[in-house]
C-alpha cells in the first residue's frame, strides 16, 4: 500500500511524462513543496513538507491512503517509469531498494573492490547486499542469527558472514570494512560496528531504532570515522535506481499474497516470518469476490 506499481488508466490534460497503458510506480512519497533548497536539487525526500504516500495529509487536508485500493491518483512528478524487463512484483524496490541504493551511492560505498558490511538480513539488508554486489564490492553480512549464513552466502551472494555476538569472529574482522549499511531497527550496540571499520569508515544507519543508541566517541576520533543516516531518495535517483536494478536484474525476494491475506501477513511480519517482503496483489484480488 505504500509502494505501488501498476498501469496508467487515465491521465490529466497537463500530464506530459506518461500516457494510458504505461507501467509506472509510486514510492514512499506523493508530494513535497517543490520550492525549497532540497526540492530544487532533486532531494524531495528531505523536503520538510514531504507528503507520505500512506497516512499523510495532502495539501487539501485529506488523508493519503496509498495503494490499498484498485485505483490511486498521483502527481506525475512523484511517479516513476517502470522498466519493461522488471517484474511488477518488484515493488519493494521503491522502498527497501532506494533506501539502500541511495546511501551506497552518496557515501561513495559503490566503488569496485571496496569491502562493505551489511548489518541485518531482512527486507533492507538483502537489498543492500544485492546492490553492493552489483557495484562490484566485497560484502560481509553481520547478523545475530547464525542460521542466516547459508542464505547470505549461497542465495544472496555475500562474500562472508559475521556473527555479531561472537567476539572472536568480530575481533578477527577488525579494521577491514570501508563502510557499513546498518539496517537494524532495534536498539543494538554501535561500538562493535565502529571497530570493524578502517580509518575513514562510514557507518550509515537506515534502520530506525525507536530509542536512542549509544554512541562511543573515542573510536570515532581514533579513525576519523563517520556515523550517518539516510532516508529513501529523490525522484530522479529513484528512477536511476530502478533502471540500474532492471539492467543488473536485481529484484527483492518477495511473497505475493491476495488482499484477504493482509491481516495474516501483518501477524507474520510481527514474528519476522517473511523472506523478505510481502507484496499485495490488489489488481487480481481486491473486489473480485
Amino acid at each position: 500500500g505504500t509502494r505501488v506499481v501498476g498501469v496508467v488508466t487515465e491521465v490529466g490534460s497537463k500530464v506530459e511524462k506518461f500516457k494510458v497503458g504505461d507501467k509506472v510506480g509510486v514510492g514512499c512519497m506523493v508530494g513535497s513543496c517543490r520550492k525549497c533548497e532540497n526540492c530544487s536539487v532533486d532531494l524531495e525526500n528531505y523536503c520538510p513538507r514531504q507528503i507520505p504516500t500512506y497516512n499523510g495529509y495532502s495539501l487539501d487536508g485529506t488523508l493519503t491512503f496509498g495503494g490499498y485500493s484498485d485505483v490511486m491518483v498521483s502527481d506525475e512528478h512523484f511517479v516513476v517509469r517502470w522498466p519493461e524487463n522488471l517484474s511488477m512484483d518488484a515493488a519493494p524496490l521503491l522502498c527497501a531498494g532506494i533506501t539502500t541504493y541511495s546511501p551506497l551511492k552518496y557515501f561513495g560505498l559503490d566503488k569496485p573492490g571496496m569491502h562493505i558490511g551489511v548489518v541485518g538480513l531482512g527486507g533492507l539488508g538483502h537489498m543492500a547486499v544485492k546492490f553492493a554486489k552489483a557495484f562490484g564490492t566485497k560484502v560481509t553480512v553481520i547478523s545475530t542469527s547464525a542460521n542466516k549464513k547459508k542464505e547470505a552466502i549461497e542465495r544472496l551472494g555475500a562474500d562472508s558472514f559475521l556473527i555479531s555476538r561472537d567476539p572472536e569472529q568480530m575481533k578477527a574482522a577488525m579494521n577491514t570494512l570501508d563502510g557499513i549499511i546498518d539496517t537494524v531497527s532495534v536498539v543494538h550496540p554501535i561500538l562493535p560496528l565502529l571497530m570493524l571499520m578502517k580509518s575513514h569508515g562510514k557507518l550509515v544507519m537506515v534502520g530506525a531504532p525507536e530509542k536512542p543508541v549509544e554512541l562511543p566517541v573515542f573510536p570515532l576520533l581514533m579513525g576519523r570515522k563517520l556515523v550517518a543516516g539516510s532516508c529513501i531518495g529523490g525522484m530522479k535517483e529513484t528512477q536511476e535506481m530502478l533502471d540500474f536494478a532492471a539492467k543488473h536484474n536485481i529484484t527483492p525476494d518477495i511473497e505475493v499474497v491476495p488482499m484477504e491475506y493482509v491481516n495474516t501477513a501483518l501477524e507474520r511480519l510481527l514474528k519476522s516470518d517473511v523472506k523478505y517482503r510481502f507484496v499485495l496483489d490488489i489488481g487480481n484480488t481486491l473486489n473480485k469476490k
